[in-house]
């Protein structure tokens, strides 16, 4: 075996596939290849993935990848027919509108989901800028970041996990998480920038992630209420509902996880504004 090998670990069952980021001694670090979940594991506990599996994995991927991207179309759809009959009474000598969806940053620790998660929103019109930093640097990062985009919408994510030793123990304990301490001072860091929720909307954490913690330092929308896995493409989703959910309407949590892998579960959160807006008249040059 060696680094970048696709994995699954004998003793949960193959259960999850992974990718070997790198060797420790007799010890492979582990970061889920569905999932936002950060791992390792004794090299003799795990085994190389079959071609067919991988083919399926792949096809899963994909499949995963149309039905977020088909959920957000199917919404912004009907949304923009109800935005041009309420902006029509302001329209005036026959002039359109113009769309101002909310701007994304996403920050990831992960740089393969990161480049599926701009392909998508891209895709789907989001404004955003995604940048690739380790979960360990994040928080500094957004002390420069944050005043030179000034998005709306935020997104903090990566890969985390329960640490083995610390399984049965205090969940509530930060200590016994790989990476929550780590998105937990991104998002006070963001909230240092800006405290009001709806002018700058967080996302925050991975699989397993403290989710109360990330509520507690100011995030909007957290995982893992039930410490569970979370889907890689489940924070983009978030961020490309509020994007274009009207600054009128509130976006509710119900709502989202529809369209989530693991409903509240996985996903929770606070009732907040959209960051879409629109103008008059139809801007000719942008």
């Amino acid at each position: 075996m060696k680094q970048g090998d696709l994995v699954v670990r004998k003793s949960y069952g193959g259960d999850v596939i992974f990718k070997i980021q790198e060797f420790a001694y007799q010890t492979a670090l582990l970061r889920g290849v569905d999932y936002r979940l950060l791992a390792d594991a004794s090299i003799a506990d795990l085994s190389a993935v079959p071609q067919t599996r991988i083919a399926e994995h792949e096809k899963q991927m994909e499949q995963r990848y149309t039905e977020v991207r088909s959920a957000v179309v199917r919404e912004q759809t009907p949304q923009a027919n109800d935005r041009q009959s309420r902006s029509s009474k302001q329209i005036r000598n026959g002039q359109a509108y113009f769309e101002m969806p909310g701007k994304v940053l996403h920050l990831d620790g992960d740089p393969s989901y990161l480049r599926k998660s701009m392909g998508l929103y891209g895709e789907l019109r989001v404004p955003a800028e995604g940048i690739y930093i380790p979960e360990a640097n994040m928080a500094n990062a957004l002390v420069r970041l944050l005043p030179q985009v000034r998005p709306d919408v935020l997104v903090i994510t990566g890969h985390d996990g329960i640490l083995k030793e610390h399984k049965d123990g205090d969940m509530q304990n930060l200590i016994s998480y790989k990476n929550s301490q780590n998105f937990v001072n991104a998002v006070r860091t963001a909230r240092q920038y800006e405290r009001n929720k709806d002018t700058l909307v967080i996302i925050a954490g991975a699989c397993q992630s403290h989710f109360e913690a990330l509520l507690q330092a100011g995030a909007n929308y957290a995982s893992s209420p039930g410490r569970v896995l979370i889907h890689a493409l489940d924070p983009l989703y978030i961020a490309a509902k509020v994007s274009f959910t009207s600054i009128r309407e509130t976006v509710q949590m119900m709502d989202i996880v529809e369209h989530t892998m693991s409903g509240l579960e996985g996903l929770g959160g606070i009732e907040t504004r959209g960051s879409y807006r629109l103008g008059v008249p139809k801007l000719k040059h942008l």
